[in-house]
């Protein structure tokens, strides 16, 4: 880089630090000006509680045989990029940002963001599977992030940002298992997928200024920057699962 080119990273208001940030994909690494007023404080734990009774009801074996539904629990690096592209799949009916894969009980968004409680960042995905197949969920979940690199995505570093799927029954198990074969067979990827597949045991939600962050922050650099060419890319290549609604927003 030359100093003809300083005026221009003033111009739009970006430090080296900044820019190095969003191609990071990271949201972790942010400075303090970028990221959402609520990030300083935690959620009050009976918010949180709340959330959580709200999610685990929903999603209980009980209520999936009777709505017809599967949920599915994905990590793939940054909670806020993987809600907004699941949001968008037809036949997806929610997907909310937590926890999973610790030991320590209701965590903190901190304290997972410091790697002491060994959870980590994940969507929890209800959908029809009448309208989208588990494959494609698979599909979606491999070709938006890279499982080739262990406790890693990009520039963010932790156990936390692992790739790992959370299997709620042993067909998702086969079929999660059979698909990571198959990629590692056909040579999609040049490294070894270390995506970890694993019974799912507990899901915490996030606090709640995380929940559809995308949609709420728009003017975030965060979002503009790193999630939406990220969104853009992945609304061309699964322009036919889109949701209507959704494949027409700009």
């Amino acid at each position: 880089m030359t100093f003809s080119h300083l005026p221009l990273l003033v111009l739009i208001g970006f430090s080296l630090t900044t820019l190095l940030t969003l191609m990071s994909g990271c949201e972790k690494s942010l400075s303090p000006e970028d990221r959402p007023v609520a990030v300083a404080d935690e959620q009050p734990q009976q918010e949180q509680t709340a959330l959580l009774e709200q999610t685990d009801s929903k999603s209980s074996p009980a209520a999936q045989e009777e709505m017809g539904l599967e949920v599915v629990t994905l990590g793939s690096g940054c909670f806020w990029c993987t809600e907004a592209v699941f949001r968008e799949l037809k036949g997806v009916k929610s997907a909310v940002s937590g926890y999973s894969g610790g030991q320590v009980p209701n965590p903190t968004y901190k304290a997972v963001c410091n790697g002491t409680t060994g959870h980590a960042e994940v969507i929890q995905v209800t959908f029809d599977p009448k309208v989208i197949p588990f494959t494609d969920i698979l599909k979606a979940f491999w070709e938006t992030h890279d499982p080739t690199t262990l406790n890693r995505q990009g520039a963010d570093v932790g156990t936390q940002y692992r790739s790992a799927i959370f299997y709620h029954n042993e067909k998702q198990k086969a079929e999660a298992t059979a698909y990571k074969k198959q990629l590692d067979a056909s040579g999609q990827f040049k490294n070894p997928i270390v995506t970890e597949i694993t019974a799912f045991e507990k899901f915490y939600p996030a606090e709640n200024y995380h929940q559809d962050y995308f949609k709420l922050n728009p003017g975030n650099q965060y979002c503009q920057y790193v999630i939406r060419p990220k969104l853009e890319k992945f609304r061309s290549k699964f322009a036919d699962k889109l949701k209507k609604e959704e494949s027409t927003e700009k």
